[in-house]
């Protein structure tokens, strides 16, 4: 293997005869740095949107939830929360209700999800967003931005809200009439509008708690989860490990969850994943057509080394070192290529990081100005391996030819 590299080394940097060969390789290599850097820079762009989905999602909702096995709801305590908060890496623990709910105006209804914050996730809400005022008070409600264009609500305006539980306690009660006094629509007031992600803009309904817990017909102490927030912002992984394994030793463990962010909202996770992976094999397709270029390159190597080739079979090597010394041709073409093209992708990413070179066709579109990025080591091992790996299998075909060439008795004829 020592003499192979050695052998393929002087191969490819050594002056040849024919210009075209050093063109031809030059192409290849070319070609596998621009397809290797594109490809990083457009996952990384991928990521960035990821990135920036889920910093917008745990605005409301948080990385990970303590939630019911089943059911809709479970009972929270201090000491649950006390225990919770104790955990290595758990900032807040805070309880939360939410579910679907009738949202009701004079001449429009619309199916909405209310979820109710604490005092402590309401002042967290406010300090991220840099909200100039409370986006609720008391039993006042927030609507999001879509919600209110489709339904005509306002600061200020009387709504009534209630939830799909409050219509079957209703049905029931036609048969107890003893029950209908219990029977109350809330009616509440919109006290702000807000955008913070299109998902909560076009269905969610923010209030405290406790106005929550009366819309769902929850009982005092009775929550649809927990929000648990760690310490560290991107360290979700190690917070979510600590939680399971806190779980799996508590008594709650038969019927409470830990559910992540991904989890909840897996549709659309699942989406931009797919996004991400279908790019990486069409911008694949670049690398694959630049290591095919380079068989042509290896193979016209073979036949421009015919006489060293027959010194070397002369000098003894044999067939499988022949084949070595192309393949490793080709994958030190692959290992060069990639290299370079991963040093331009983090180069790039990290200027648009720190600048925000590039930025977005329409700013008034977006709440953020410039493309995102946000490099992972995975994505850059996963490409630069498989590039590699192309580059070694498009050099077995100009292998075998070579091991041919030098191993063939009409080359001794040719060379005398």
């Amino acid at each position: 293997m020592k003499t192979g590299l050695w052998i393929a080394r002087r191969f490819s940097f050594a002056r040849k005869r024919f210009r075209i060969i050093n063109v031809i390789s030059a192409i290849s290599l070319a070609g596998i740095v621009i397809g290797v850097s594109t490809l990083l820079v457009v996952m990384s762009v991928l990521n960035g949107f990821q990135q920036l989905a889920r910093d917008l999602f745990i605005t409301i909702d948080s990385p990970v939830q303590l939630v019911p096995l089943k059911g809709r709801s479970l009972t929270v305590s201090d000491s649950l929360l006390r225990s919770l908060r104790s955990i290595e890496g758990v900032g807040t623990a805070e309880p939360f209700a939410e579910g679907e709910a009738i949202l009701s105006t004079r001449d429009k209804s619309e199916l909405v999800i209310v979820k109710g914050l604490s005092d402590a996730a309401h002042r967290r809400l406010i300090q991220q967003t840099h909200a100039s005022h409370p986006f609720f008070t008391g039993e006042t409600i927030a609507a999001g931005e879509l919600l209110a264009y489709r339904t005509d609500l306002y600061a200020f305006k009387k709504v009534k809200i209630f939830s799909p539980e409050l219509i079957s306690f209703g049905l029931e009660s036609l048969s107890e009439p003893y029950m209908l006094p219990a029977l109350t629509i809330p009616e509440t007031t919109v006290s702000s509008v807000f955008s913070l992600q299109k998902i909560f803009d076009d269905r969610y309904v923010l209030t405290s708690d406790r106005f929550a817990q009366k819309i769902l017909l929850l009982g005092s102490g009775v929550y649809s989860g927990i929000d648990i927030r760690g310490t560290k912002s991107g360290a979700n992984e190690a917070l979510i490990g600590s939680l399971r394994k806190w779980l799996a030793e508590s008594p709650l463990k038969n019927s409470c969850r830990m559910r992540s962010l991904d989890e909840k909202y897996s549709a659309v996770f699942a989406v931009m994943k797919l996004e991400k992976w279908v790019s990486f094999g069409v911008l694949m397709l670049i690398i694959l057509v630049a290591s095919l270029s380079l068989t042509g390159a290896l193979a016209m190597t073979a036949i421009d080394k015919q006489r060293e080739l027959f010194y070397l079979r002369c000098m003894g090597l044999e067939k499988p070192q022949f084949l070595a010394i192309f393949i490793i041709q080709g994958g030190m073409t692959g290992v060069v290529g990639a290299a370079a093209g991963a040093f331009i992708a983090w180069s790039i990413c990290t200027l648009q990081e720190l600048f925000g070179i590039v930025k977005l066709p329409s700013k008034s579109a977006f709440i953020i100005d410039a493309y995102p990025v946000s490099m992972q080591v995975n994505d850059f091992v996963a490409v630069a391996i498989t590039a590699v790996l192309l580059c070694l299998a498009v050099s077995l075909y100009p292998a075998r030819k070579a091991a041919q060439i030098a191993t063939s008795h009409s080359l001794d004829l040719k060379t005398n």
